[in-house]
């Protein structure tokens, strides 16, 4: 099918709500905080300081205040904290969302809820359905492990069922509270590059299916078409050792290289089947890996300079927010007055499988 015939019928995303904890903290005061518990564990506490300046973080959100982390010494503490937070911070995005897309909770239909840094049963959508009095018609999908890619993943997913419930509106949210996985005795170079890069934050992406186009004014984007990517035998490129203490991080230095071996091609491929290339691509929404992953992006695709400009700035600001990172690119890109109507967008995220999620946007 064209893109002008699938354009009218495609889901739009009307909003992106956000939501940052209220404790901020810059990075070298993250730094010194740290230094102590360093210091007792190893001989080169200059080389872990010098570790957490490379991911060019100027600070963090935390879901606590730093003395509130001293008392979580188990999984449980560390996961009741999660779940007080992330009811409190999630609330926000989400009314935040659907404020800015002029619509209530009982508004909405089908609420996906992706995290990657807690667990709860009921999920976090069920407590929020209770404290916003969303409509007992409510249908949930809560999502666990998809972690940094959980945004756009969740974005595609949202999309392919108001596909089939064109009349509908469904919202993402995303909750990421990085800063309660952290594993204090765990001074592996992936843990220390992990405590410098991740913070918290949470985010919402309120869609609204084809068939509302007609009652409603244009607000965002359409979703016109989305692409997963799975590469074969990557299980341990990114992800979770669950252990006694909680989520220990498994990230390897192959991001980097498998972003330079497949993006290209997968963005080609993609874009091909709906008669595109990447010069028809106006505006890049990509997640905020960290420095050697946006460097990849950037080579792999052969981006112009400043293709990723919202991507290092969110990096800067607020460091990696996992599944909620690309979702603060494309609201920042929202908020402002770049996108013009005709012009198209690609929204791509990894993550643990290992995989890729890619969206194409049009205004």
């Amino acid at each position: 099918m064209h893109l002008d015939a699938q354009l009218d019928a495609a889901p739009r995303v009307s909003a992106v709500g956000r939501a940052l904890p209220k404790n901020y903290l810059d990075q070298e005061s993250l730094i010194a905080a740290l230094r102590g518990l360093w210091a007792k564990r190893h001989f080169n506490v200059e080389r872990l300081e010098d570790l957490h300046r490379a991911v060019q973080v100027s600070g963090r959100h935390l879901a606590l205040p730093l003395e509130g982390y001293a008392g979580l010494d188990t999984f449980a503490r560390c996961n009741d904290a999660w779940i007080d937070a992330a009811r409190e911070l999630g609330e926000a995005a989400l009314r935040d969302g659907l404020a800015r897309a002029g619509l209530s909770p009982v508004d909405v239909d089908h609420l996906f809820f992706v995290t990657v840094t807690g667990i709860a049963t009921p999920s976090i959508d069920a407590r929020l359905a209770n404290r916003l009095r969303m409509k007992p018609s409510l249908k949930r999908t809560p999502i666990f492990g998809l972690g940094c890619v959980a945004g756009a993943a969740g974005t595609a997913r949202a999309t392919d069922y108001l596909r089939a419930y064109p009349g509908e509106v469904a919202v993402v949210l995303s909750v990421e509270l990085c800063s309660l996985t952290l594993q204090r005795e765990d001074l592996s170079v992936p843990n220390i590059v992990a405590s410098g890069l991740f913070g918290d934050g949470a985010a919402a992406v309120v869609l609204e299916g084809g068939a509302r186009g007609a009652a409603r004014a244009p607000r965002g984007p359409r979703v016109l078409a989305t692409r997963s990517v799975f590469y074969p035998d990557t299980e341990r490129v990114m992800g979770w050792d669950v252990v006694d203490s909680g989520f220990k991080v498994v990230l390897s230095a192959r991001v980097p290289e498998i972003v330079r071996e497949h993006v290209g091609g997968d963005v080609d491929g993609f874009l091909g089947e709906h008669g595109l290339a990447r010069r028809d691509i106006r505006h890049w929404i990509a997640h905020t890996g960290g420095p050697k992953v946006l460097q990849a992006f950037e080579g792999a695709l052969e981006l112009p300079e400043d293709a990723l400009a919202r991507s290092w700035r969110s990096l800067r600001d607020v460091g990696n927010l996992s599944s909620a990172s690309v979702l603060f690119v494309l609201g920042d890109l929202l908020d402002g007055a770049d996108a013009r109507a005709g012009d198209l967008g690609l929204m791509i995220a990894m993550g643990p499988g290992f995989c890729s999620e890619i969206v194409l946007l049009a205004w």
